[in-house]
């Protein structure tokens, strides 16, 4: 069973001391059944290189969460979202940067996920989530997914 959860909220340009900006970006959990998601690597990244992430990106200026996930998950896998649901949102204040990430359950899609911009792909069960270096900002939601 998925549940919907609300961790925190912050709006979409929130400033932190010493005027840096909250980048605003979206996650999806790509979930080919109960047990199995898919997870991308950042390998060639600017920052957090060699980690693994939930697919998506940076909201552009004006789109809605829900929009910027159907574009970020068609540019960087090549699929059609046909079914999101919003899980969480959560903040997360790296030493270089500081994300304000909308999580969306992506449960029907059409096409088949590729890594359309270099990056590797793979299917992982829930319960390993926890062993595949994935990005600190994303404990929260690994922890929400191994209770589910």
């Amino acid at each position: 069973m998925w549940v919907r959860k609300k961790i925190q909220t912050v709006s979409r340009q929130t400033k932190l001391a010493g005027e840096v900006r909250r980048i605003s970006v979206v996650a999806g959990i790509i979930r080919k059944d109960d047990n199995t998601v898919l997870i991308a690597n950042r390998r060639g990244e600017k920052t957090l290189t060699d980690c693994w992430e939930f697919p998506g990106g940076k909201l552009e200026t004006g789109e809605s969460s829900k929009y910027a996930l159907r574009r970020e998950l068609h540019e960087e896998l090549g699929i059609h979202v046909l079914s999101a649901e919003y899980i969480c949102h959560i903040q997360h204040d790296y030493p270089e940067l500081n994300v304000g990430i909308d999580f969306f359950l992506v449960t029907d899609w059409h096409g088949s996920p590729t890594g359309r911009e270099g990056q590797q792909i793979k299917w992982v069960e829930r319960s390993t989530l926890d062993q595949q270096s994935l990005l600190p900002a994303n404990a929260p939601v690994i922890e929400m997914l191994r209770q589910m």
